[in-house]
């Protein structure tokens, strides 16, 4: 599911970060940061992604 999340991020940000953590506080942030910049904000998901455990838990 990685990969989905990352091809997902790449074309809009907010929807990677939903599919690995869902509607919470990461998700939100990363709306703000995409609407701040499209780099910002796929910046944050892929982060978000890569730090995200099979349990939707950021470490």
């Amino acid at each position: 599911m990685d990969s989905c999340s990352v091809i997902a991020s790449v074309i809009i940000p907010p929807v990677g970060v939903f599919m690995k953590v869902g509607f919470g506080m990461h998700f939100w942030l990363n709306i703000l940061l995409t609407l701040l910049g499209y780099i910002p904000g796929l910046v944050h998901a892929i982060w978000i992604i890569a730090r995200t455990d099979e349990h939707g838990n950021v470490r």
